[in-house]
């Protein structure tokens, strides 16, 4: 009989990010975009660009990832900012998570920055 608990469960990089999107979505993070950057980023096969409301809604948010990636057997590499700042990335190596309020977001312009990129997901 197998033991499960010695199972590694792998997660790829594009269920890494379509999770961080479907959890955002239940938190209700708003304009979340799944973009596809494989052949054009040297760094990370996908980015996912999430708008929250508040400083305290992009940290649970931020947390939510998190939790839900570790279920996965996926643990965060780097994370950087914080919600008072209003921007959050989380790096899951291959899977770059970025957590926006609208004025930052509207600063920073990742998506156009990365317009080359393909659009795979946009949930209002």
């Amino acid at each position: 009989m197998e033991d499960t608990a010695q199972i590694k469960i792998t997660a790829t990089n594009e269920e890494i990010a379509r999770a961080a999107v479907d959890e955002a979505s239940e938190k209700l993070g708003s304009d979340i975009v799944l973009l596809d950057t494989q052949g054009i980023s040297t760094f990370a096969d996908y980015f996912v660009i999430i708008s929250g409301e508040t400083d305290r809604h992009l940290e649970s948010m931020a947390e939510d990832i998190s939790r839900r990636s570790r279920k996965m057997g996926v643990h965060v590499t780097h994370r950087e900012g914080s919600g008072k700042g209003g921007w959050v990335l989380i790096d899951f190596t291959g899977v770059v998570i970025h957590l926006f309020t609208r004025e930052q977001r509207e600063h920073y312009g990742l998506e156009q920055l990365w317009a080359r990129a393909r659009e795979i997901v946009r949930a209002q």
